[in-house]
């Protein structure tokens, strides 16, 4: 029985030792084959990734090589167009004590001048660039608010300004130093705040030396600005480089300035001519030849307070190379609240301006839209305010708005006729908005008619 007992237990010793060593043989079969599926893992993630890799590389250089081209194609593309903008212009910004009285809010205790031009902002806002010439100051409220023969403005002026939609600003004039050069200096601070860009006078000779360019449509266009004087006040010897003097030494160095920053374009802005003279004189011719040749594209005259002739010339430059140049002697005044004759009537000028793939500048369109400068003697308030001319009478004639009465109508429709004078213009009436004054230039000059014919039918 023992016996038995015994090799009982000996077989069961000996079936689990079996097992046991089965069971060994089958983990390490498993670990190995487990290790043998991780390599063959690792192995075709790697071989995987580097496939991968080599085709994201592979597409990305195809990629490449498919854009280059088109971004050569595009920088040629722009670089061999054309690109037409349009300059906007306007005259003399003047602020009598009537005009600011009237833009004075009692209520608010300021000052808004934005009204007078509701009837004629679009033509300024939608143009690429407006310029305009300052016939004020800004010296300050505490030096008082005054109009002729010193001025100062309520500096709300600036902001209204800069709201319509002028981008550059001359102040070169002859009320410049009304209120010295403090005064002088506080108007060009006014106007860096209310960020319009100015030229003509200046805080420190790096400034006076120092080109304003302004860039429309990637066109680099330069501005210089010059006056005849400032009404008999002395500048200051330590500050002479303050304003701009027409002075040919200094004019030629400036454009040549900007000549050498590679300016597509320059503009003069020129206070000259003799007050209230419709006809520019001899000064003015003399000055207009100086500045072509020495390769300004166009001049805009200003303070003679009433209209004077535009021409568009072909300029021959010393290298014996032509371009195309465009001025206007005078633009009268833009706002004021002068009566004399002429003087509230004026234009806002229209360029459209052309660069082409050789650099050259053409100006393919001169247009113009008549403006008035109207004041409503019975309105207790907002009395004054710019009319489109044409625009008004329309709208008198078809009933739709006649509150500037049958007077003001017949004064409008003869002012058309001296508008049309003074600019030398096609004398062509009644139309709506804007009306153009010279057309395709291109086209006259190919059939080679002297364009003096259109600016001065006989």
């Amino acid at each position: 029985m023992k016996k038995n007992r015994r090799n009982h237990r000996k077989n069961k010793n000996a079936n689990y030792s079996d097992t046991k060593k089965i069971t060994n043989v089958l983990l390490k079969a498993i670990f190995i084959l487990a290790i043998l599926f991780l390599i063959i893992v690792i192995f075709n993630v790697a071989k995987n990734w580097i496939k991968y890799n080599s085709i994201t590389k592979q597409y990305l250089s195809n990629l490449n090589t498919l854009e280059t081209p088109d971004k050569e194609e595009k920088v040629n593309s722009q670089e061999n167009s054309d690109t037409s903008f349009n300059l906007t212009a306007v005259g003399d910004i003047m602020c009598h004590n009537t005009q600011y009285i009237d833009a004075y809010n009692s209520n608010t205790g300021k000052y808004d001048f934005s009204y007078v031009f509701d009837d004629i902002n679009h033509y300024i806002k939608n143009s690429d660039i407006t310029v305009a010439n300052l016939e004020t100051t800004f010296a300050g409220e505490d030096k008082g608010y005054s109009n002729y023969p010193r001025f100062n403005t309520p500096d709300a002026l600036a902001y209204n300004l800069k709201k319509l939609g002028v981008d550059v600003i001359s102040t070169a004039g002859n009320h410049s130093l009304d209120y010295g050069f403090d005064g002088l200096s506080r108007t060009i601070d006014v106007l860096n705040l209310a960020d319009i860009s100015h030229v003509g006078t200046y805080k420190t000779q790096e400034e006076r030396d120092t080109i304003v360019f302004k860039y429309v449509k990637g066109i680099k266009i330069a501005f210089i600005n010059y006056a005849y004087g400032t009404n008999g006040i002395t500048i200051p010897s330590d500050t002479t480089f303050c304003i701009n003097l027409i002075d040919k030494d200094l004019i030629k160095k400036d454009i040549e300035n900007a000549k050498s920053q590679n300016a597509d374009m320059i503009v003069a802005s020129v206070h000259w001519g003799t007050e209230y003279s419709t006809v520019p004189n001899d000064t003015q011719n003399e000055l207009a030849d100086f500045l072509f040749q020495n390769g300004v594209n166009i001049i805009l005259g200003t303070h003679p307070h009433v209209l004077q002739k535009m021409e568009k010339r072909t300029v021959t430059l010393e290298d014996g190379t032509t371009q195309d140049g465009f001025i206007i002697y005078s633009l009268g005044n833009f706002i004021s609240d002068q009566n004399a004759k002429n003087t509230r009537t004026s234009i806002i000028l229209d360029l459209k301006i052309t660069k082409h793939a050789d650099n050259s500048i053409s100006i393919d369109e001169v247009n113009y839209t008549p403006i008035y400068m109207y004041k409503n003697n019975s309105a207790s308030s907002k009395k004054m305010k710019l009319l489109d001319i044409h625009k008004t009478i329309s709208l008198y004639e078809n009933g739709t708005d006649t509150s500037i009465g049958e007077n003001m109508y017949t004064t409008l429709k003869k002012e058309l006729d001296t508008i049309s004078a003074n600019v030398n213009g096609d004398g062509e009436r009644g139309q709506w908005g804007r009306r153009r004054m010279t057309q395709f230039f291109k086209i006259v000059s190919f059939f080679s008619v002297p364009i003096d014919l259109f600016l001065h039918p006989h």
